[in-house]
C-alpha cells in the first residue's frame, strides 16, 4: 500500500471518514523538506498497511483544508483518529522520529 493522495473535495471521505487513524502530510512540489520526508511517509505506508492510512494534501492545489486546520508552514503533519485531529508536528524529521510519534499517537 502506499499514500493516498487527498484533496479538499475527498478530505472527509479519505480522512474524517476512515476506520483506521490517518497521518496527513500537508506538502507542495516546491518544498525541499517536504520531498525529503517523502519516501519514508512511502515506507512508512507499507508498513502500517491495513492500520494506519497516509494521506498526502498537496497544499497548492487544495488550500482549504490546510487553511481550516490553521497550516502556516509545510511539511505539516496531522494524526487523525476518529476523524479529529489527535496530534500534528512541522517541519522534516527522520523516518524513525516519525514512525515514534505516530506510534504514541495510535
Amino acid at each position: 500500500m502506499s499514500t493516498v493522495a487527498v484533496s479538499d473535495a475527498t478530505f472527509d471521505a479519505e480522512v474524517k471518514n476512515s476506520d483506521v487513524p490517518v497521518v496527513v502530510d500537508f506538502w507542495a512540489e516546491w518544498c525541499g523538506p517536504c520531498k525529503q520526508i517523502g519516501p519514508a511517509l512511502e515506507e512508512l505506508a507499507a508498513e502500517y498497511a491495513g492500520k494506519v492510512k497516509i494521506a498526502k494534501v498537496d497544499v497548492d492545489q487544495n488550500p482549504n483544508v490546510a487553511a481550516g486546520l490553521g497550516v502556516r508552514g509545510i511539511p505539516a503533519l496531522f494524526i487523525f483518529k476518529d476523524g479529529q485531529p489527535v496530534s500534528s508536528r512541522m517541519g522534516a524529521a527522520p523516518k524513525a522520529a516519525l514512525k515514534s510519534w505516530i506510534d504514541e499517537s495510535i
